[in-house]
């Protein structure tokens, strides 16, 4: 099938050549990275997890958010989703990859990651988000790409695959709550130190993936014969509004408990993040801006006749998926840190080559989801009907 993806538009090409071009950049400010160090970054001593690891924790949540088609799909046979499961499944290939790619950059030298696998620590949560992700790669590679292979050939899976399927569905929720574990395991980080992190985790990728698919499941309608099916879109995006309104309640029980507990260490890295402290405003518009977004996608996710049009829908489920990007890919590490255990406030905002390396990684991953969709959508674009029936391509 991969013969698939050498086969084109014009549009198509150029798509790919901006991506790699974009990927060419982000390379070209690595290597100085690799020369220079982490110097080059806007992290210190004091802020030692920045722009890397926040797109690595939303990353991480993107990648989990496949379950959410899947589940239903294999579980409970919802038969909408059979059109879309693979490209849930596809859409964590990437995602994991660049939360691979994340922590490689993050950790300045290269052979430093060989350190997970030449002196392995079972007591370590890190140790553990390796398997997890490295687990959850394989499983998702395996089983989208035999699923999609038995579509090719208009026929069923095969029997020895759904084990495989149901191991995904179950391994998906992990990846993020390993993740989530290694920040609520920190007792000297108040803003992190939280009982319901994993389920914040968990509730925010639930949220900003199905956001994330309907505007995929959009862009493939409009550039290829493939219909994903509106009701498949219409409930990915009832999906992401329910999960979005339980992301808003996580976050109104933490400042609950912070200030009417008036506990210092909890009230202030929230103080820095919605109105400064001690003078430091770096990410008070950072938090105005997510706020505005989230309360858009949530008017719109949740109102029947905003989430019905389909261009109000485009709008409120970019507005989710970017305000869940500002949340958990920056907001929540930096908060973390500030202020330090010295109660002082050491700000943190990225450079400009540390945003060049993680465009480059970004756009690595969404070369690789062009390429897994383009050979979808002409597998799919091939077998005109699915398997029940219904009509797959637009006239």
């Amino acid at each position: 099938m991969l013969e698939y993806a050498l086969k084109g538009s014009k549009r198509y090409w150029t798509w790919v050549c901006f991506l790699l071009v974009l990927i060419g950049i982000g390379f070209i400010a690595y290597l100085n990275q690799f020369q220079v160090g982490l110097g080059i970054t806007g992290m210190s001593r004091d802020v030692s997890w920045g722009f890397y690891i926040g797109q690595f924790t939303f990353l991480v949540g993107v990648a989990a958010s496949a379950v959410t088609v899947v589940l239903p799909y294999y579980f409970h046979n919802w038969k909408k989703y059979g059109r879309i499961a693979v490209i849930g499944e596809f859409l964590a290939i990437p995602a994991v990859l660049m939360c691979m790619l994340f922590i490689f950059v993050d950790l300045g030298q290269p052979m430093r990651v060989m350190n997970v696998l030449l002196h392995p620590t079972p007591n370590s949560v890190m140790f553990f988000d390796m398997v997890v992700l490295s687990g959850y790669l394989i499983l998702n590679l395996l089983c989208g790409w035999v699923v999609l292979g038995s579509e090719r050939k208009s026929a069923p899976p095969p029997t020895w695959i759904k084990p495989f399927l149901y191991i995904a569905i179950c391994w998906a929720p992990s990846i993020h709550i390993v993740t989530a574990f290694l920040y609520q395991g920190l007792p000297g980080r108040h803003y992190w130190l939280t009982a319901i992190m994993a389920a914040k985790f968990l509730s925010s990728a639930f949220a900003s993936g199905p956001a994330l698919l309907v505007l995929l499941c959009m862009i493939i309608r409009k550039f290829t014969k493939f219909d994903p099916g509106k009701e498949a879109i219409q409930s990915l995006a009832k999906t992401s509004a329910y999960f979005l309104i339980a992301t808003i309640l996580f976050y109104v029980f933490e400042v609950f408990t912070a200030f009417y507990s008036s506990i210092p260490g909890h009230m202030a890295p929230i103080t820095y993040l919605f109105s400064g402290l001690d003078g430091f405003t770096k990410l008070v518009p950072v938090m105005k801006v997510c706020a505005v977004l989230v309360a858009i996608g949530t008017i719109i996710l949740v109102t029947p006749p905003l989430r019905k049009w389909e261009v109000t829908l485009a709008i409120g489920a970019l507005a989710t998926f970017l305000g869940m990007w500002l949340e958990k890919g920056l907001s929540l590490v930096v908060g973390g840190f500030i202020p330090n255990p010295f109660e002082r406030v050491f700000e943190y905002w990225p450079t400009l080559q540390e945003v060049l390396i993680a465009l480059g990684v970004w756009s690595l991953g969404f070369f690789i989801l062009t390429i897994l969709y383009k050979i979808a959508t002409t597998v799919k674009e091939k077998a005109v009907f699915d398997k029940y029936g219904q009509k797959q391509i637009i006239e």
